[in-house]
């Protein structure tokens, strides 16, 4: 390509490689970051055909689609695990010895097998990457690869020498999804080597929805000159209506504008299309109503391509679904919510529980009544027992010593957490508890055997292939395990490890050794809830959450407002300016990070309309109706109980 046909931003990360300066190229919602990518792969590799030029993408899918769109012979692409592990493997010895390190660190990252023994690994045991963890054989998974490239590239700066001379050009995409500890190897570590190489950072700081988990930003390096930064403007998505409610939610400066290009998918005859952007809000909840209200009005709810339904929460559509059963373990469990009610109550009574005292004498020990309300003067056990089938739960801990009781702990999002999509591809992969991370190996396994896809499947399995009969053997164990689907999920799992299609690894024995209530209670589920869970997470149902469609884009889009109890995300503090002064302490303490959390979540929303976008609020307050009006515009914001303008 001439360089005169090269797009500003081209230009400015050519200049700045000419000058060996690391760079961001941030760019908004739309705004053909990939290109940008492929475009810089290719110029490299045309300016200098003779070096090796690394891209880091999240997964072998989005590393394929890279590698065949740049279609250059210099360019390595790999995931970001794939990537740093090929490169540390290379010295088995200091591998060995720095997981052997870390294990036996305090705050290492990576839990002992035996807690009461110092870890050791022979020599002759070579240290392997894999999908699970048996660290005795010296098996590892993704999360240690990560923890273990860091301290290595920290602690032997030769390796910074090697890889930087291996690849002179490093290029990471979707930056702000990345760990931390990569950026600590990519901008701290690398950059004391005196071989030196070229870092390049495409994504957008806004669409870093999970950013207490990935990097988020990397402002700080730009500051300091580290990093030199390229904005990206032009949006070649959004109509001019979303357009200007996405410029009024960033918060990094970054102004977009309409495509220079008159190609560009929204425009019309070279022109910008406007688009529809409204707020509707109703006392009434039913989502029907909204959906055959004129606002939505030609919307096809049954093509899932052309109009998507958005929610925060997994709880609205965990019983449509099929998985409400765990779901209502993970977000409802009453033996985990009487935990942190009765360990509230003693710490305000100054109640002091002896050691070795069971769960039923501390409960029973404390003079602990209903002071108002329906249940004024019951005892809170005695209410808890009142509850449908909870007498069988407590029944379970009751004779557990206390502390052990302490540590029951449920989390929802380790249930439904979910992968990030990037243009179809995840960049992301989900942070679920080890428990349903091991029942979903056994799901990929009857998936991979149902769509015939054999040697994924035998690569998945832990079983050994040497002669026919291992074959039929599988296939009978896969057959069987089909028939099952009706079965506990307990059964499943014991069925899968003895017959060798999916082992009880490190983590998974590790998670129930800890989480025994929560594995008692999940285990007695069918297993079908499961396999209906997992065709939700994985995209296989029509229904979708807000955090599953980052890099999507659909013609029509309804976004329902609603926290569902989440305390990430708060959308009064995204439209009530007056809330901070009401809040606790405590809450105003949070409240930055939670506004800015909102914030991003809200902005890779509506940023997924390509024509038409409405947004429904249930119940909002006067202080919320003001905000959402100066985010929409007055005449953008109907009552639907009225039909009238908010004012």
């Amino acid at each position: 390509m001439a360089a005169s046909r090269l797009d500003k931003e081209m230009e400015e990360i050519l200049l700045h490689i000419k000058q060996n300066h690391n760079f961001l190229l941030s760019g908004g919602a739309g705004s053909g970051k990939t290109y940008s990518l492929v475009q810089t792969l290719r110029q490299i590799s045309i300016f200098y055909p003779n070096v090796q030029i690394a891209c880091i993408t999240y997964t072998n899918a989005a590393a394929v689609e890279i590698m065949n769109r740049a279609n250059i012979a210099n360019l390595r692409v790999s995931t970001i695990h794939d990537f740093l592990w090929e490169n540390i493997s290379l010295f088995p010895n200091d591998l060995r010895s720095t997981l052997v390190d870390l294990v036996n660190m305090e705050d290492g990252g990576i839990r002992k097998p035996d807690q009461d023994e110092q870890f050791l690994l022979s020599n002759d045991v070579a240290v392997q990457y894999k999908e699970y963890v048996r660290l005795s054989n010296g098996e590892i998974s993704h999360d240690e690869v990560l923890l273990l490239a860091n301290e290595m590239y920290k602690k032997y700066p030769k390796l910074c020498d090697i890889l930087n001379d291996k690849y002179p050009f490093i290029f990471v995409d979707e930056y702000q999804d990345a760990s931390p500890l990569v950026i600590d190897i990519l901008l701290n570590y690398l950059q004391t080597s005196k071989h030196k190489n070229i870092i390049g950072f495409f994504g957008d700081s806004m669409q870093s929805i999970y950013d207490e988990k990935g990097v988020g930003d990397i402002e700080g390096y730009v500051s300091k000159g580290i990093v030199h930064k390229i904005e990206k403007t032009q949006n070649r998505r959004n109509p001019k209506a979303v357009i200007k409610l996405a410029n009024k939610l960033r918060i990094d400066g970054l102004v977009q504008k309409e495509s220079d290009d008159i190609d560009a998918p929204n425009m019309v005859q070279g022109k910008l299309k406007e688009g529809t952007i409204r707020f509707l809000y109703s006392c009434n909840t039913d989502l029907s109503a909204i959906k055959k209200s004129k606002w939505c009005e030609g919307w096809d709810f049954n093509d899932s391509k052309q109009t998507k339904e958005l929610r925060l929460t997994h709880n609205l559509i965990a019983s449509e679904a099929g998985f409400n059963e765990l779901m209502q373990i993970y977000d409802n469990d009453p033996i985990f919510k009487f935990k942190k009610e009765f360990k509230k109550a003693a710490e305000q009574k100054h109640y002091v529980i002896a050691e070795n005292t069971t769960v039923d004498e501390a409960i029973k020990g404390m003079d602990w009544k209903y002071e108002r309300g329906q249940n004024a003067g019951k005892q809170h056990l005695e209410v808890l027992l009142e509850g449908k089938g909870v007498k069988v739960l407590y029944d379970y801990i009751k004779a557990w010593s206390y502390e052990k009781f302490s540590q029951i702990y449920m989390d929802k999002d380790s249930l439904i957490d979910d992968k990030v999509e990037i243009e179809g591809m995840v960049v992301r992969e989900a942070k679920r508890d080890y428990l349903i991370q091991h029942l979903f190996k056994i799901q990929d396994i009857i998936f991979l055997y149902k769509n015939r896809m054999f040697n994924e499947l035998l690569l998945k399995t832990q079983v050994r292939i040497v002669v026919n009969n291992d074959k039929v053997r599988l296939v009978d164990n896969i057959e069987r395990l089909l028939a099952m689907e009706n079965e506990s999920i307990g059964t499943i799992i014991d069925f899968a490890d003895q017959v060798g299609l999916c082992k009880k690894d490190d983590k998974f024995l590790s998670f129930v050794e800890k989480n025994e209530y929560l594995y008692w209670r999940v285990q007695q589920v069918k297993y079908v809830e499961l396999q209906n869970l997992y065709k939700y997470l994985e995209g296989y149902t029509p229904f979708s959450t807000q955090h599953k469609i980052k890099g999507l884009e659909y013609e029509n889009v309804l976004v329902l407002l609603e926290n569902g109890g989440w305390s990430n995300y708060n959308f009064e503090y995204l439209f009530n300016k007056q809330i901070l002064s009401t809040l606790s302490k405590a809450k105003q303490a949070t409240y930055p990070r939670i506004l800015g959390r909102t914030k991003k979540l809200f902005y890779v929303c509506v940023t997924r309309a390509k024509d038409n976008l409405v947004v429904f609020y249930p119940n909002p307050t006067n202080d919320v109706l003001k905000g959402a009006t100066e985010l929409f515009g007055a005449k953008n914001c109907i009552n639907l109980d009225e039909e009238n303008t908010c004012h």
